[in-house]
């Protein structure tokens, strides 16, 4: 029975459905008052812990990454957010969806990730104005099976 409650929580609870895992370390960068607080609190939730804000100065699993267009160089972002990841982490790149205030392209997203030595995965739907593109860093792609 647990593993179909565990299935059917990682089909509603979208960071199950993202990969976070429990006991996981998640820094969080981008933070602002337009973030999805539902997402926020199913990621605590998953991790059975706070998310770390952009104070933390230790190495992290995984680095949740709120970015508008206005918020400068994605490319400079990802680069920094890798700094604060375990060899392996993922970076979430949480991105306004499509006539949203602050849209990002596909195609921007997909140059940055790649000039920052990150692989994409395809995006997701996260919420009702957020989509998500699930970074991996080198070592992660290496070692996946």
């Amino acid at each position: 029975m647990s593993a179909t409650a565990d299935h059917a929580e990682e089909r509603t609870n979208p960071a199950a459905r993202l990969g976070f895992q429990p006991g996981q370390v998640v820094q969080e960068i981008g933070y602002d008052d337009d973030v999805d607080q539902e997402l926020r609190e199913s990621i605590e939730e998953v991790i059975e812990g706070d998310l770390m804000d952009e104070e933390y100065d230790d190495v992290a699993d995984a680095v949740v990454l709120w970015f508008r267009d206005e918020d400068g160089d994605l490319t400079d972002a990802l680069v920094d957010a890798t700094t604060y990841i375990e060899e392996g982490g993922a970076i979430l790149l949480l991105t306004p969806k499509t006539g949203r205030a602050g849209y990002v392209e596909p195609s921007d997203i997909s140059e940055a990730a790649t000039t920052a030595g990150l692989t994409a995965s395809k995006s997701v739907s996260v919420g009702k104005d957020w989509s998500g593109s699930r970074l991996a860093t080198p070592k992660a792609a290496k070692t996946k099976r």
